[in-house]
């Protein structure tokens, strides 16, 4: 039986858990006592402390992120009340910072805050030693314990040891897998974690690409960088797009964390030369609001934004996910829509709207009392309202970003989407228009069945924007049968079948590829 357990739940089962690995490679001599156990965020937490306590640890360390906190207190504090002499130590960035009052961290032994790939192991091996200092739990305070709240160091990457040979092939054939070239984020975004993580930190890219090639040679052909700024240093940046490039095979996919506004010439000679469909950019532009942008320290150059947009999207086939925030200190419903129209024009793939969060440790506080910012005080510390968004309207928006992801970032109907806005001047004011809508119409945002959305954008566009009956039908038509549904679809009389297609990764992806496909034949 292993004393050390090292163990987090993940938002889903496709998402294998980067840090855990990083811990369990760093445990040195430890590392042949230690297992990992991995769960989601919905399995019963009595499930998961049987499951912990049947391999009879002496320390269990837990991964706590804001998606999974409060279902990680309640394992922990089942585990102490169970076992109230194992050790428990949380680390991860959800209790790295304004630990004093989180349930959590005063229901566990040790708390490690920041970067624990190292120091996880050091305070392993001080527990477990016959002659190391005693872990005497919160409330004893004697000198010679340990400390409850433990900081970490910075570690030197460099020294660090590799993670990536504990992806299973299980992972490597059915799970994300996460791999980073650097740490850390040169910007000080107010509403970040990584703005906290300054200087930026690389790994040797010799080391680093000899990793990837051993996950290639294993089959891996999902790579998701979780690196904040990918694109900030050239040399790395070719290096390892060249990497990939040279060794390409079909099914390959790469997602990368890019800096909008850069984009030399030598990043775009590469970048032409991928398929379609195959590289993904993230890109986080949150705000088009000077005013906005200043409240939270951001910056961006625009006219270079729309520059790397109009090249991505004409020479390329990258699919650009962009990132757009609702409720940032000082930004309306009016100036985010005029946001939101402009990145429209831009023309990425996929819109990701979020709704503003307040992360433990993050200056964004500082604008609370001026912009009357109120958040949730559970996770995900949402945004309910703001002094320029009040909460019925901050509600609203919730349902437009929602119905956003289902009708225009799935991919299943990017063609009739278009014919929401094809003559209004605001794409904004006419999809909320029908978020409004369906809202009043269903009632819901969750559980809605594809072929309701596709009756419902029929409904709309034929009753409610009185667009052709024949044009909005057969524009449908065409999305249906690129689209996988079990379900058929009868619109003017005409029964659409339902249509089966073989499911493979990056669907949402795929999907948006087929109808730029479609558009230049």
């Amino acid at each position: 039986m292993p004393d050390i357990v090292l163990a987090t739940l993940n938002a889903k089962y496709i998402h294998a858990s980067f840090g855990l690995r990083y811990l369990m490679a760093n445990l040195g001599e430890l590392r042949d006592r230690a297992c990992m156990a991995e769960f989601v965020i919905n399995q019963q937490p009595l499930e998961i402390v049987e499951a912990i306590l049947a391999k009879e640890p002496r320390i269990v360390g837990f991964g706590v992120y804001i998606w999974n906190v409060e279902q990680t207190t309640e394992v922990v504090a089942l585990l102490k009340r169970i076992r109230p002499e194992l050790i428990v130590i949380l680390g991860g960035p959800e209790v790295s910072y304004e630990t004093e009052g989180q349930e959590i961290v005063a229901l566990a032994d040790h708390v490690i805050t920041g970067e624990a790939d190292v120091k996880f192991a050091e305070v392993c091996r001080e527990l477990l030693s016959d002659t190391g200092t005693p872990a005497c739990g919160v409330s004893e305070g004697r000198e010679e314990c340990l400390p409850h709240i433990i900081a970490a160091e910075l570690p030197a990457l460099n020294q660090l040891a590799s993670p990536y040979e504990l992806y299973t092939d299980e992972d490597l054939k059915n799970r994300v897998i996460y791999v980073e070239a650097s740490r850390g984020c040169p910007f000080t975004c107010e509403f970040c974690l990584s703005s906290l993580d300054i200087p930026v930190r690389a790994f040797a890219t010799d080391a680093f690409l000899a990793s990837m090639q051993r996950l290639l040679d294993r089959g891996a052909t999902q790579f998701k960088f979780v690196d904040r700024t990918f694109n900030l240093h050239l040399p790395t940046s070719t290096a390892i797009l060249q990497f990939f490039l040279d060794r390409w095979r079909e099914g390959l996919f790469l997602h990368f964390e890019m800096v909008p506004d850069r984009l030399p010439e030598q990043l775009r000679g590469l970048i032409r030369q991928f398929p379609a469909g195959a590289v993904q950019f993230e890109v986080g532009i949150q705000t088009f609001d000077d005013a906005t942008s200043k409240n939270i320290s951001r910056r961006q150059n625009l006219d270079r934004l729309a520059d790397n947009f109009r090249f991505l999207r004409e020479e390329t086939g990258v699919h650009i996910h962009a990132d757009l925030i609702v409720g940032l200190p000082g930004e309306g419903i009016e100036s985010f829509g005029r946001g939101f129209d402009r990145l429209v024009r831009l023309g990425p793939q996929e819109i990701q709207i979020g709704i503003l969060k307040r992360l433990r440790g993050t200056p964004i506080v500082r604008h609370d009392d001026e912009y009357r910012m109120i958040y949730a005080p559970h996770p995900p510390y949402e945004i309910l309202s703001t002094r320029d968004i009040p909460f019925e309207q901050m509600q609203r928006m919730r349902r437009f970003a929602r119905y956003w992801d289902i009708v225009a970032n799935s991919g299943h109907f990017t063609a009739t989407l278009k014919l929401l806005w094809q003559s209004a001047e605001s794409p904004f004011a006419e999809f909320l228009r029908f978020s409004d809508w369906l809202h009043a119409k269903l009632g819901r945002t969750h559980q809605i069945a594809l072929h309701v959305t596709a009756q419902a954008l029929f409904d709309f566009l034929v009753n409610e924007s009185a667009l052709d009956r024949d044009l909005v039908a057969t524009t449908l038509e065409a999305d249906w049968h690129r689209t996988p549904s079990r379900e058929a679809l009868n619109l003017r009389g005409h029964h659409m079948a339902a249509k089966t297609i073989e499911k493979r990764a990056n669907q949402r992806q795929a999907r948006h590829t087929q109808e730029a496909a479609a558009r230049s034949v």
